[in-house]
C-alpha cells in the first residue's frame, strides 16, 4: 500500500496546525489463531446498478492447534442466506460483522473441514472508517454503477488493506492468515476482469454475461484478496514466461508502455538483489477511478489510482511521477505478500521495505544521486510531523491499526533498513534478507524475524539496533563541535546529542587535507556528549560528519562560508553538496564567492536535481543576483538536458524581467514538456493575457494536474473565462493550498463561488469529490482550523447552490444540491 501524493502535500503545507499524537494506549496484539483458513472457493455475480454482490463462498479450514467445534469468520454488512458445515445446514450467529457457526463435530489439527455460506454484500450498508492511507474501507467499490456521469466509466474493485475484503467475501479477515484461492466472476460480457492468480477460462453466458475462473494456487492473505472489472484496454508484456500485463482506461493505452514499462527491468533487479526470483504467476496493474488510496499490492495484481499514474507523454517528459510507486507495490509481493506482518502493529516488514525498494531502484536505474534525493525527500516528510518522534516502528499500542500507515512505518522505517544496509554491508544485508524470505515464504513473520536472519548471516548481534530503531522512538538531534590542537595534529569533534532517549551509533567522518578526505568511523555511546580525537598533517580544510546522511538524524553542524565553498566543489556525495548549496544560498546576497559557488552548480552539478535546487534558491529580487545570473539562467532554460531545470530556470528570468524574455517563453511553450509550458504561461500571463490564452488553448490534454493543470487553472481565473471553469474545479485543492497571497487565495474563492452560483454539474461534482477525498488527510494533518475551513467552504457552496436552484429551479440544479448535501455528510 502506498499512501497518496496528497497525504504528504498536506504533511508539508499543514504543519503549522499539527496537534497531538492520538491515543496510542490500546493495545494491540497479533490475531489469535483458533482455525487456519487452507482454501477459499468464491463464486460472485453482481446487481451492480444497485452496488450488490451475491456471493457462495467454500471455505476450507483445519484447527490450528487445538481442537475446535466452532468457527468464527468476518463477514461485514451481509445477507446471509444460508450456512451448511461438510454439507450440513447449520443456523449461525450472525451481527452483522461476526459469523459465528457451530460446527458438525469436534475437529482435530490437521483435518479439514468446509463451511459453504450463500451471502449478498451490500457495501453501501457498512459502518467502519478508513484511514489518512486508506481513505475508506468499504472493500467492495462500485464506480458509476448506473452510468450517470458521461466522463467516468463503469467499475467494480475491490480494496482489502486492512480488513475489509470480508465485505465482499466471508473469511478470517487477519494479515496472520494465508489461504489458497478460486474465484468465479460473472460480468457483463463487455467488461474486462482481472484477479490473483491465472485465468484458467471464460464462459460466455445466455444471458449476455461472460463467467471467468481465476486460479490462485499459493497462499496469500485474505486482505490481498482481490477483484477488478470494467471496460480496460490491456496491454501486454512480459517477464522471461510470465505475463506482465497493464489494464489502463483506452485513452491511456498508447502510452501504458511509457508509464508501467520499467516493470520487466524492476521485477529482474528485484529478483537478482533479493537471490530470490519472483515468487508469482503473473503481475498485472490495473488502474482504477475513484480509488480510496495511491496503490495497493494484492497478489499478482496491484491497483493504482488513475489521479497520479496514467500520464501523457508531456508529462513522462518531465518524470514519471508514479515511477517510486510502481517499484513499491512490485517489492511488496516480497515483503508483504510472500511474507506477510503478522499483526498492523509489525506493519514495518511491509511497508518500510516497500519504501526502501524506492531507493533501491533509483539507485540502480540512475544512480546514487537519484536515490540520496529521494531518501532526502522521504526524511523530510518523516521529519514535517513533530508527533512521529513520540512513536516506535513497531508500537503494539496504537488507538487503530490504520494509524499504523504513517511516515514512521513508511519513511523512517525506510531510511532504518538503508542504515542497517551500511553497518552490515550489501552481502551480508541481502544475504539476510534472502534468509528472511526463504524461511518464512507463504507465511506471516514479524520484526523479531528479520532480525534473528540478519544476525544468523552475519554473525553479529543485532539487539541494540532493533532496540533503538523498531523498539523505541526518535532520532538523534545532534550539535557538532570542533576544537583543532595545532601543536599535537588533532582535532577534537564533539557530537552532542540534545534529545532524549540517547542512541548509540556508528558515524563516518572525513577530514579534508590537500583537497582528499580521509574518512574514520567511529561509535557514539548513548549518552550526551561523545568526543573523538583525530589526526592531522597539517590543519583540515574541512571536517565533514555523516558526509552520506547515513545516520537517520538532525545535526546542527555550523561552518564557515568558505568551508562550505569548499564542501560542494570536493565532497562528492549528494547530501554533501545539497547542505552546501542551501548554506550558501543563505548567504547569496552579501558574499560574492558563495554566490559564485552556488552559479556553478545551477549550471553545471553533475545531478539535475542540485542543479534544479541551486537555480530555484537564487534570490532573483536582489540586483547583484540579477546582474550575475541572467545570462547562465538564460543559457539554463534554453539548453539544459533537463526539462525540469528548464523550467526553474523559466521560472527565475520571469522575476528579473518577463517581458524582456517574453519571446524566449513563448518560443519555449512550444516544448512538449508540461513543466515548461506551465512556467512560460505563468511567465506571460501577467504580461501578455492573449498570447497566454493562445498557448494555452493548443493543449490539447485540459484535464491535467500539476504544474500545468495550476498554470492553466490561472489562466482560467484571471481571465474570468467560464469555458475554461474544468481547469479550476479539476485543480481547485492545489490552487487553495498554494496560493501564495491572499489576492490570490481570494481569486481562487471567487472561482468556487461562480461554480456554485450557476449550473455547472460537472465542474461541481469534481470539486465535492475533491474536498471528500482530501478530508481524511485534513482531518489527519490539518488540525481544527484547516478542518474547519473545508467544512465551511463546502457548506457555503450548498448555500450558493441552493439560491439557484431557488432562483431556477431545474433536475440539474437540484441533483448538484443534493451531491453537495451528500459530500458534506461524508466529511463528520
Amino acid at each position: 500500500m502506498k499512501n497518496s501524493i496528497l497525504v504528504f502535500f498536506l504533511s508539508f503545507f499543514l504543519i503549522s496546525n499539527i496537534g497531538k499524537a492520538q491515543d496510542e494506549s490500546g493495545y494491540r496484539p497479533s490475531a489469535t489463531i483458533i482455525n487456519d483458513l487452507v482454501h477459499t472457493k468464491l463464486k460472485v455475480s453482481f446487481d451492480i446498478p444497485n452496488e450488490k454482490l451475491f456471493g457462495e463462498a467454500w471455505i476450507t479450514l483445519t484447527p490450528h492447534f487445538y481442537p475446535t467445534d466452532s468457527l468464527t469468520l468476518d463477514a461485514k454488512a451481509m445477507e446471509i442466506s444460508a450456512v451448511n458445515v461438510n454439507g450440513k445446514v447449520v443456523k449461525p450467529d450472525y451481527n452483522s460483522k461476526k459469523l459465528k457457526i457451530k460446527l458438525d463435530r469436534t475437529y482435530k489439527n490437521g483435518e479439514e473441514y468446509t463451511v459453504y455460506v450463500k451471502y449478498t454484500a451490500v457495501p453501501a450498508d457498512v459502518k467502519q472508517a478508513g484511514s489518512v492511507a486508506i481513505g475508506d474501507a468499504k472493500g467492495l467499490y462500485f464506480i458509476n454503477p448506473k452510468g450517470e456521469d458521461p466522463d467516468k466509466p463503469t467499475e467494480i474493485w475491490t480494496q482489502g488493506e486492512t480488513e475489509s475484503n470480508s465485505v465482499w467475501f466471508p473469511t478470517i479477515d487477519k494479515p496472520n492468515q494465508k489461504s489458497t484461492e478460486e474465484i468465479y466472476i460473472t460480468v457483463p460480457d463487455k467488461f474486462v476482469t482481472l484477479s490473483n492468480g491465472l485465468l484458467k477460462s471464460q464462459t460466455k453466458n445466455p444471458d449476455g454475461t461472460r463467467t471467468d475462473y481465476w486460479n490462485m494456487d499459493k497462499k496469500h492473505a485474505p486482505y490481498l484478496f482481490f477483484m477488478g472489472i470494467g471496460d480496460f484496454a490491456v496491454v501486454k508484456d512480459h517477464w522471461k514466461d510470465i505475463s506482465v500485463d497493464y489494464y489502463v482506461n483506452k485513452e491511456y493505452e498508447p502510452y501504458a508502455k511509457a508509464i508501467f514499462g520499467d516493470t520487466p527491468e524492476m521485477i529482474q533487479f528485484y529478483s537478482d538483489i533479493l537471490k530470490y526470483p519472483y515468487p508469482w504467476q503473473k503481475y498485472s496493474q490495473m488502474v482504477a477511478h475513484d480509488f480510496v488510496s495511491g496503490a495497493m499490492e494484492n497478489t499478482t495484481a496491484t491497483l493504482h489510482s488513475e489521479d497520479n499514474v496514467q500520464q501523457k507523454p508531456g508529462q513522462l517528459i518531465d518524470e514519471n511521477q508514479w515511477e517510486a510507486i510502481i517499484a513499491h507495490e512490485l517489492f511488496h509481493h516480497w515483503f508483504g505478500d510472500l511474507v506477510t506482518t503478522e499483526s498492523w502493529a509489525n506493519l514495518t516488514v511491509n511497508e518500510s521495505f516497500a519504501n526502501y525498494s524506492e531507493y533501491l531502484w533509483f539507485e540502480h536505474k540512475y544512480g546514487k544521486d537519484r536515490a540520496e534525493e529521494h531518501k532526502y525527500e522521504s526524511l523530510q516528510t518523516y521529519l514535517r510531523q513533530g508527533d512521529n518522534f513520540e512513536k516506535d516502528l513497531v508500537r503494539f499500542h496504537h488507538a487503530d491499526k490504520e494509524d499504523m500507515f504513517d511516515p514512521v512505518t513508511y519513511n523512517k522505517g525506510g531510511i532504518i533498513l538503508h542504515m542497517l544496509r551500511k553497518y552490515l554491508g550489501d552481502e551480508a544485508f541481502f544475504a539476510g534478507l534472502n534468509k528472511y524470505l526463504t524461511e518464512n515464504q507463504y507465511k506471516s513473520a514479524e520484526a523479531h524475524n528479520l532480525r534473528l536472519a540478519l544476525e544468523e548471516v552475519s554473525g553479529r548481534d543485532l539487539n541494540w539496533f532493533f532496540n533503538e530503531w523498531y523498539f523505541s522512538n526518535g532520532q538523534p538531534k545532534i550539535k557538532i563541535g570542533y576544537t583543532y590542537d595545532n601543536a599535537r595534529k588533532v582535532v577534537k569533534v564533539d557530537v552532542i546529542q540534545t534529545q532524549n532517549p540517547y542512541f548509540q551509533f556508528p558515524i563516518d567522518i572525513d577530514i579534508y587535507e590537500n583537497g582528499k578526505a580521509v574518512r574514520t568511523q567511529v561509535w557514539a555511546k548513548a549518552q550526551a556528549n561523545n568526543s573523538f580525537e583525530l589526526p592531522y598533517k597539517a590543519k583540515p580544510q574541512l571536517v565533514n560528519v555523516n558526509p552520506d546522511d547515513v545516520l537517520l538524524s538532525e545535526i546542527v553542524d555550523d561552518k564557515t562560508t568558505e568551508q562550505y565553498i569548499f564542501q560542494y566543489k570536493n565532497a562528492p556525495e549528494y547530501h554533501s553538496r545539497r547542505t552546501a548549496i542551501e548554506k550558501l544560498a543563505d548567504v547569496q546576497t552579501s558574499n560574492a564567492a558563495a554566490l559564485e559557488t552556488l552559479l556553478q552548480a545551477a549550471s553545471s552539478d553533475k545531478f539535475e536535481g542540485l542543479r534544479k535546487l541551486a537555480v530555484s534558491l537564487l534570490d532573483e529580487k536582489n540586483p547583484t543576483v540579477q546582474k550575475k545570473s541572467a545570462v547562465i539562467l538564460e543559457k539554463i532554460a534554453s539548453s539544459d538536458p533537463k526539462t525540469l531545470v528548464q523550467a526553474d530556470a523559466i521560472i527565475q528570468l520571469a522575476k528579473i524581467d518577463a517581458k524582456k524574455y517574453a519571446d524566449l517563453f513563448k518560443n519555449l511553450s512550444k516544448n512538449e514538456s508540461y513543466a515548461i509550458k506551465a512556467a512560460c504561461i505563468n511567465a506571460l500571463l501577467p504580461i501578455d493575457t492573449e498570447a497566454t490564452v493562445a498557448i494555452a488553448n493548443k493543449i490539447s490534454d485540459k484535464k491535467v494536474s500539476g504544474s500545468l493543470g495550476l498554470a492553466l487553472a490561472n489562466v482560467a481565473v484571471t481571465t474570468q473565462d467560464v469555458s475554461k471553469l474544468g481547469w479550476i474545479a479539476d485543480n481547485f485543492i492545489n490552487m487553495l493550498f498554494s496560493a501564495q497571497s491572499q489576492e490570490e487565495a481570494e481569486k481562487t474563492i471567487s472561482t468556487l463561488q461562480t461554480i456554485m452560483s450557476g449550473d455547472y454539474p460537472q465542474e461541481t461534482k469534481t470539486i465535492v469529490d475533491s474536498f471528500v477525498k482530501i478530508y481524511p488527510q485534513v482531518k489527519q494533518y490539518g488540525g481544527n482550523n484547516t478542518l474547519q475551513v473545508l467544512q465551511n467552504l463546502l457548506q457555503g457552496s450548498l448555500d450558493m447552490k441552493q439560491q439557484a436552484y431557488n432562483a431556477s429551479p431545474n433536475q440539474s440544479l437540484k441533483n448538484q444540491v443534493q451531491y453537495i448535501s451528500d459530500g458534506i455528510s461524508k466529511l463528520k
